[in-house]
């Protein structure tokens, strides 16, 4: 007995905990899939471009392996839910099971009820009843249960139809479980499909690669010899900007607001908005070329964000534009200081701001450009005269 108890307390608290848990998470997961596959939209529009003008294999194999990573994390996602939903199936199975067994015993006591009246249903059936009693004590309780004996046989009638009606539920969530869990595991086949047509697609860039060697390798030389250049006059530009800085500083002019600024940037590191909507496809730091992995290629002071064609281009913080300028293969670049720190967006068609200017957080500082068929915002930022790692400044 105890131990029925026991279960029932305890599959009634996984039911409960499991319904809030998914309530909690149906709308992160969902969020976290249409962000995957907006990504994937994106890297497909680039995709296409590249196939019908001037060819990068170096790019179209970093695009087809950040869809190949969102494919994966979608299928984790679909595995996620199809766990949660054998548990929810599970719990509401136990739920079904236990309503049954109460639905029979209800039913039982209600029959003996019944049972129980039609033997009394002579009234002097039950006087006798209550005369034969010892004492007066008994007399009373056989009169009060004779009296509500009606009462109880209602009572259990009405607890027998809202039990039903709560199995009635039950099976019908069941039912719908059962349809979303089929939807979701289709879904997910669907899923493996592409990715296996993404990985064969990569695969064979990988061959068409490793066919020209030489020549990838003088290309790759030539664009970390370009991409050093831009790397030293970013930091030109940057050294330049943080002499007028100190300047104002030993002139004592250096404002309330630009201390006040350099604190604020520092205390969101984390938290920064992103500065437009779109996969990174270019980490920063030094990497290897994914098929000559002894290669090394060009440094990246920042991250690239492969975007939709005249996607707009947000600051991720309040500042004041220091310098806008034209930098071949990266076209123009808006530089906004935020007291100590610099924030750098490269790679614009347009530009709706100028030196000088005060932005806010989220305003739009620009128009994203395609250069060579690649639609992809550069985006640094430094500390000083050091640059760091974008990601782990952006949420």
């Amino acid at each position: 007995m105890h131990r029925h108890i026991r279960l029932f307390i305890i599959s009634a608290f996984l039911l409960l905990l499991s319904a809030g848990v998914s309530a909690q998470d149906v709308s992160t997961q969902q969020q976290r899939r249409e962000k995957l596959e907006r990504e994937i939209a994106i890297i497909d529009k680039q995709l296409a471009a590249n196939a019908s003008q001037s060819r990068s294999l170096d790019n179209d194999l970093v695009l087809i392996r950040k869809k190949i990573s969102n494919r994966k994390a979608l299928v984790a996602d679909s595995d996620r839910q199809v766990r949660q939903y054998s548990d929810s199936i599970y719990l509401t199975n136990l739920a079904i099971n236990r309503i049954n067994a109460r639905i029979d015993t209800l039913t039982a006591h209600y029959s003996r009820l019944v049972l129980s009246a039609y033997k009394n249903r002579d009234t002097r059936v039950w006087y006798m009843y209550m005369f034969a009693s010892e004492n007066l004590g008994q007399a009373f309780r056989r009169f009060g249960y004779f009296r509500n004996l009606s009462t109880t046989m209602k009572n259990e009638a009405t607890r027998i139809k809202e039990m039903k009606e709560e199995l009635r539920l039950k099976k019908e969530r069941l039912a719908v479980l059962k349809k979303e869990a089929e939807s979701v595991k289709a879904e997910r086949v669907k899923e493996l499909d592409r990715l296996k047509q993404d990985e064969a697609k990569a695969n064979s860039v990988i061959k068409k690669l490793q066919k020209d060697k030489r020549s990838y390798q003088k290309q790759i030389e030539n664009k970390k010899k370009e991409i050093n250049k831009i790397n030293r006059e970013i930091a030109r530009i940057i050294a330049e900007a943080m002499k007028t800085d100190d300047q104002k500083a030993k002139d004592k002019k250096k404002t309330e607001v630009d201390m006040k600024l350099d604190a604020e940037f520092s205390k969101n590191k984390g938290k920064l908005p992103w500065p437009a909507d779109g996969p990174v496809v270019g980490r920063f730091g030094k990497h290897y070329h994914p098929v000559y992995k002894n290669l090394q290629l060009p440094p990246n002071n920042g991250v690239d964000i492969a975007l939709s064609k005249g996607s707009g281009v947000n600051s991720v913080f309040e500042g004041t534009v220091t310098q806008v300028f034209v930098m071949p293969g990266y076209n123009q670049c808006v530089l906004i200081q935020h007291g100590n720190y610099f924030t750098l967006y490269c790679k614009l068609k347009t530009v709706s701001v100028k030196a000088g200017d005060k932005v806010k957080v989220g305003q739009e500082i620009g128009k994203i450009d395609t250069i060579n068929s690649q639609t992809q915002l550069h985006f640094e930022v430094w500390k000083g005269k050091t640059p760091q790692d974008p990601e782990t400044w952006l949420k």
